[in-house]
């Protein structure tokens, strides 16, 4: 309704200016509760009364007095409740009593949770029969990186919202969270202001994008495109600590990874924005992203919610457009399982929330598409799948450039007219879906895997098998060893301080400050429940064995073996090496390195430590991947592993000068004992079949160049040496 009813007509007849009603929908839960007449007792019987026709703003007889959400003021009618104060009528003030409450904002309501078949919004390509956005949200920013609506939305990412969770049955503790007021401004655990502005601007210069010039902006390059997309998961996965010890209503949340992509926009710390037709620099066919703001911040696809990217060339005098790069997700009766054919619907059209149904029109990016069909250009492809593990959202997969072959309309279910789009793969580009494809054959058995020596080289230790795979030529696998799940200690490191664990009966909850495992983590706990980590101190405090919280504890993520499919597989030139089926996410807990605590004391006695390949040694120094990170804690004892005899996969992960994954020192205490143990986490989004490897470290100078072999990574940084 444009205005409120009766605005322009004659007050005093509560007549309504029927011409102006654009639309009139019941009001289905606003029941208004007339008081009694002085006469009549609250429990007797009514009387019928005379009905009476009040327009909801007045004027209203005595005894009636306006109801929310219709307290506006009325001239026509004076203040029968003047406040003491001055205080007007209005919604959340107290002028009508406690009767009437303050109104509630509209985005602190919960989004009701889609059906299997979605509901109908307008997005991607228009107004269409699917589930929220392509990565499960309905919010957005647009191209110029401010916010088109307010961060709490509902909660599909589960790594983000995992948290939000409702806790029947247990007192509400004291937490500790941010504050909304200022978006610079954030409190720490003791709730305390934490300067998010000097965080990101610490992350820019760590990671040199303090100085993003236009150059950079217009055109990326593979460093530049990684750097942005490691500083945006850096300060997403810091703000979904902070922000998952606030007190927020279940299914609300907050969306760091927008907040995360405002915040580098407002700097202007992106990258391609330049657009093109064709691959972009810095974006390889195969890249994974988890969600749709990484797509923009690097350049491959800049709406944030549109599928459909185009751009205008000029032709002669005239200029038309041509699409660029368009986002295949499920929100249309796309068809792709070919692997190299795509069948793409257009944008618009079809039917609406009310009812109606419309026919898609040739305009936009239907008609960009159009055009591409006779310019013959090359689009990018970006296919969204589901995310299997644990989350609602998608995962993006570059699946490289298409060129569209045939266009046609057709009637969908609805009996519209829809445009259709046949794009065919250029042939000679790395497997991206086609891959993903494989992968899930090789997991249903309905495809084999060739070069299988052993389908799990676990027996059954871990509840995800670790296939043994050689490809390459007849050998049978790699020196026998034992299989074995954790770090063996002879003798455990003394702690002075005992420590008793804590009472966490269904596992450590984010934000209860008496749980004494979170408060040595420093108010956070260190993971997400998808285990992705979240600190960046350099020392993990796990719980151990006298904490009563359950084996499934968040706090316990790096005892449950891993949580993605690997395979340990021959490499051409480097031996065995280790790979995933699945995807993994930047900052995802991949396994720990299992073997034989050795006594340093013994080291170099015998020398036969020079023969043992399979040495993990923490007292090396190590780059950081976060240089941002608190270097007031240093590693309590010196650690070092060998998984000669007994181990797990991790022995298997070969060394690389530009690595993709990073290790994390982990203490679980017990009483008055310590045990320390190496997790390892992926650096950034690892897609499937990528090899996962590891920087070695360097020597102290007091070593000399014990274990120093030549370096195969082939990495354009690569030193030209590591030490095994």
């Amino acid at each position: 309704m444009e205005q409120g009813l009766g605005s322009d007509s004659n007050p005093s007849l509560g007549s309504i200016d029927k011409s102006r009603v654009l639309d009139v929908r019941p009001l289905r839960c606003l029941v208004p509760v007339l008081p009694n007449p002085p006469s009549m007792s609250s429990v007797s019987t009514p009387q019928p009364s005379p009905f009476v026709c009040v327009p909801p703003t007045g004027p209203f007889p005595p005894g009636i007095h306006p109801f929310y959400p219709f307290l506006v003021p009325n001239d026509s009618q004076p203040n029968r409740n003047p406040h003491p104060s001055g205080v007007s009528n209005l919604p959340g003030n107290r002028a009508f009593g406690n009767s009437i409450p303050a109104p509630v904002p509209l985005n602190s309501f919960r989004t009701p949770t889609p059906q299997a078949n979605g509901g109908t919004r307008q997005s991607e390509r228009g107004s269409e029969p699917v589930v929220l956005d392509d990565d499960g949200y309905s919010d957005s920013l647009n191209q110029s990186g401010q916010h088109v609506s307010g961060f709490s939305v509902h909660v599909t990412d589960t790594e983000d919202a995992s948290n939000t969770r409702k806790r029947r049955g247990r007192p509400r503790k004291s937490r500790v969270g941010i504050g909304d007021n200022n978006p610079g401004k954030s409190k720490d655990e003791h709730g305390d202001s934490f300067d998010v502005e000097s965080l990101v601007n610490r992350f820019l210069t760590s990671y040199k994008l303090k100085q993003f010039g236009d150059v950079r902006r217009a055109n990326g390059d593979k460093e530049t495109v990684d750097s942005i997309l490691l500083v945006f998961d850096l300060l997403r996965r810091r703000l979904t600590q902070l922000e998952e010890v606030k007190d927020m209503s279940p299914g609300v949340s907050r969306r760091p990874d927008l907040k995360a992509a405002s915040l580098l926009m407002t700097k202007g710390v992106r990258t391609n924005n330049t657009k093109r037709i064709g691959h972009v620099p810095g974006v390889e066919v195969g890249d994974i992203f988890f969600f749709r703001m990484e797509l923009c911040i690097v350049g491959l696809h800049t709406p944030s919610m549109a599928g459909i990217d185009y751009m205008n060339v000029k032709i002669t005098v005239d200029e038309e457009p041509v699409a660029v790069s368009i986002v295949s997700s499920g929100g249309y009766d796309d068809q792709g399982d070919d692997g190299d054919v795509l069948i793409y619907s257009g944008q618009g059209g079809v039917q609406r929330r009310d009812g109606q149904m419309f026919d898609q029109k040739l305009e936009r990016g239907n008609l960009a598409l159009e055009k591409s069909l006779h310019r013959a250009n090359e689009v990018r492809v970006v296919r969204g799948l589901k995310d299997i593990a644990g989350s609602t959202g998608k995962i993006y997969v570059y699946d490289g450039l298409y060129k569209i072959q045939e266009s046609w309309t057709e009637k969908n279910n609805s009996g519209c007219n829809v445009f259709k789009y046949k794009l065919v793969r250029v042939p000679g580009q790395p497997e991206a879906f086609t891959l993903w494809k494989s992968i899930q054959q090789w997991k249903n058995g309905t495809a084999p895997r060739t070069g299988v020596i052993l389908p799990d080289l676990t027996s059954g230790a871990e509840t995800q098998p670790v296939t043994l795979v050689n490809d390459i030529d007849d050998e049978k696998g790699p020196p026998y060893f034992t299989y074995i799940r954790n770090l063996k200690y002879a003798k455990p490191f003394s702690t002075p301080k005992s420590f008793s664990g804590c009472q966490c009966i269904g596992g450590c909850q984010p934000g209860i400050s008496s749980c004494p495992c979170t408060q040595r983590n420093e108010g956070y706990l260190p993971y997400s429940s998808l285990g992705v980590l979240l600190t960046y101190k350099p020392l993990i405090y796990e719980c151990g064995a006298t904490c009563t919280c359950p084996p499934n504890c968040r706090n316990r993520m790096s005892q449950a073996g891993p949580k993605v499919r690997l395979e340990i597989f021959k490499t051409n030139d480097r031996g065995w090496g280790l790979r995933s089926w699945d995807p993994i996410r930047a900052g995802g807990f991949i396994c720990e390195y299992a073997g034989d605590a050795v006594d340093t004391s013994t080291l170099g006695d015998t020398g036969n430590e020079k023969e043992d390949n399979y040495i993990f040694d923490a007292t090396r120094y190590y780059e950081h991947l976060e240089a941002v990170h608190d270097d007031s804690t240093k590693v309590p004892f010196p650690l070092v592993i060998s998984a000669k005899i007994n181990g797990n996969e991790a022995r298997f992960m070969n060394h690389s000068c530009s690595p993709n994954v990073f290790w994390k020192p982990v203490l679980r205490e017990s009483t008055n004992e310590s045990y320390l143990h190496v997790a390892f986490f992926a650096i950034r989004h690892i897609p499937p079949m990528q090899e996962l490897t590891f920087d070695y470290g360097m020597v102290r100078p007091e070593q000399g160049d014990r274990g120093r072999k030549k370096c195969l990574c082939g990495s354009t940084k690569c030193r030209g040496y590591f030490y095994s």
